[in-house]
């Protein structure tokens, strides 16, 4: 190909039919197709939404990533991908003009002192450069990237880009201080207007980014002269953006509007909820949290994948002997059954899933939570409202005169909750709950000091199931490696769980952002509360003698739970003992 002549569609399909990546009948079908495709368009953004496969590879899919890939290699080049999460959008954007970019079909991939990394689908159109270097008076070097990305990232930065410009440009007067008590003198100065089209453009492009990068929490973070937005994705928090102060004021401003919360409330935590329709038409709650801290509110919203209510057991990662005993014991007809573990752990998600399954025409199943998480019509929530006396006790009191069959309790925090718990499994209710302790053992002495009678406990107490979230390994990219003996028999001892020869370690590719990691699954210990169990629960009962009991009737640790999915090939043996050391159980 000559200079600045743009990829050839007939000429692109001949080299993927020559390189084996389709068959004559595809090569026919597409040859067809792309003579529709707009002369601005480059062959990969005709071919890819086909969702072709590999003619000598089945699993492999012929999306944008890989003809990329495939065609930069064709061509000399290197491929890069482009993540939003790594790119620095405002240098990016500084570097040449959007009318610059979009006529060119290039974008900005890195800058520094010497150098601007360019990317573009077009390998033999080059005439841009010269021009580029001369204004930039730096070294520019092409690297390809696909079309469908730069073209959408291309919008997406430059709209960015445009509303933060547009926002600094109004000159409000930042809200920012070196402590808490001139944070709440300053909250009533003027600011950045939450409802100025520039700032709700921000916030779309932040939930937006957040629901495709499958982020699980936003956190919006005032700093002394900055702010900060950062994404949990898989349980590990990754930098996203850097504002100005007045504009992650007002930032945070939106989020408080669309929650319904007031505004002008800086001084204590707030909560809220947004309801919100994801680019795909599905419909997304977030659940919003404020702190006051030294330097302005913080925000947390936490993202409710509204496809948990409709997962079963295998894909939130119980084995069939867990889910067997769990399911048998949700449906007794009275007693309590608890789940436990920390903030971030997946107890929700049991809950929810545990209900839809016990949601039938004919069970009346009440919840009484702080908040209402996830709204399901099948279930009929409440919600604690402390301001005006409205608490779990009082709810649960509520809730026993609506003629349950099923509740379930947020969260057992003190006495009066535990209490009514207690009895309302005693009159005949089966009672889910959760509860904050390191491991199933541990639930039964903490509803003990809470102050519940160990008789109590013994009557209504039907079991535990503790658990944690491990990440699982990217299926795309892992790859087996000779396992650590002296690694894994420090996670299972002292039981004597035997080594797999061979276990995976996390690599990273392009479906996983380089991580390695893709997703999370449930590590779970489950202890029922049998006759022997029953025994050993006394006003100065102790953990250990009940975990021994439990392991005896053939209770599984978290980590050996944990370690069954490291030889499975799901997870990591440092993942395990990240969240369920044996150091936690001492």
């Amino acid at each position: 190909m000559t200079q600045d002549t743009p990829t050839i569609p007939i000429k692109f399909i001949e080299a993927m039919l020559k390189d084996g990546l389709i068959n004559k009948d595809t090569f026919a079908t597409l040859r067809v197709k792309l003579r529709s495709l707009p002369a601005s368009q480059h062959p990969i953004q005709g071919i890819a939404p086909l969702n072709l496969k590999h003619a000598q590879q089945e699993k492999v899919e012929l999306d944008d990533q890989y003809l990329s890939e495939w065609y930069a290699t064709r061509c000399g080049m290197e491929c890069v991908e482009l993540d939003p999460l790594k790119l620095d959008v405002d240098a990016i954007t500084d570097v040449m003009s959007k009318a610059f970019a979009q006529r060119h079909k290039i974008l900005a991939y890195s800058v520094n002192a010497n150098s601007v990394t360019v990317a573009t689908s077009e390998p033999y159109v080059t005439g841009w450069v010269s021009g580029l270097e001369h204004i930039l008076r730096k070294e520019v070097k092409r690297v390809f990237a696909s079309p469908i990305a730069i073209d959408r990232y291309q919008k997406d930065f430059y709209v960015l880009s445009h509303s933060i410009k547009g926002a600094k440009s109004e000159h409000y007067q930042e809200i920012g201080s070196g402590n808490l008590e001139a944070l709440i003198e300053l909250g009533k100065a003027g600011e950045v207007d939450a409802n100025d089209q520039h700032i709700v453009q921000i916030v779309d492009w932040l939930l937006q980014y957040a629901y495709s990068q499958r982020a699980s929490d936003i956190h919006v973070e005032p700093r002394r002269e900055r702010g900060n937005v950062r994404f949990r994705i898989d349980g590990v928090l990754h930098k996203v953006y850097e504002f100005p102060g007045a504009i992650t004021n007002a930032v945070l401003a939106r989020f408080k509007i669309m929650g319904r919360m007031d505004i002008a409330e800086r001084r204590k935590p707030l909560d809220g909820r947004i309801k919100t329709k994801a680019p795909d038409g599905q419909e997304v709650e977030l659940r919003l949290s404020t702190l006051p801290t030294a330097f302005g509110e913080k925000l947390v919203a936490r993202i409710f994948d509204p496809g948990v209510l409709n997962r079963d057991f295998s894909a939130l990662g119980l084995d069939k002997n867990i889910e067997k005993k769990w399911l048998s014991m949700v449906h007794q007809p009275n007693g309590i059954i608890l789940v436990t573990g920390p903030t971030g752990s997946g107890k929700t998600t049991t809950l929810y899933t545990t209900l839809k399954l016990l949601a039938k025409p004919e069970v009346n199943i009440c919840t009484i939570e702080d908040p209402i998480e996830m709204v399901d019509p099948n279930l009929n929530q409440m919600q604690v409202h402390h301001d005006i006396g409205v608490d779990f006790a009082r709810g649960i009191r509520a809730l026993l005169r609506q003629d349950p069959d099923i509740v379930m309790i947020g969260e057992i925090r003190d006495k009066e909750t535990a209490d009514m718990a207690v009895q309302a499994s005693l009159t005949g209710h089966l009672v889910i709950s959760t509860l904050h302790t390191n491991d199933a053992s541990s639930a039964i002495t903490r509803l003990i000091d809470l102050g519940v009678e160990p008789f109590l406990v013994n009557a209504s107490l039907l079991g535990v199931m503790a658990q944690r979230l491990v990440r699982t390994l990217c299926p795309s990219c892992k790859s087996k490696v000779d396992v650590d003996e002296a690694a894994w028999q420090h996670m299972v001892a002292p039981f004597p769980l035997k080594a797999p020869k061979q276990i995976y370690q996390p690599v990273g590719c392009r479906h996983c952002r380089k991580t390695g990691y893709l997703g999370r699954q449930g590590i779970y210990e489950m202890l029922s509360v049998n006759s022997k169990v029953k025994k050993l629960i006394h006003s100065k009962c102790d953990v250990g003698p009940i975990r021994d009991q439990a392991l005896k009737d053939g209770m599984s640790l978290l980590r050996i739970s944990g370690a069954m999915k490291v030889a499975q090939g799901a997870t990591t043996i440092e993942e395990v003992l990240r969240v369920a050391s044996p150091e936690m159980e001492m």
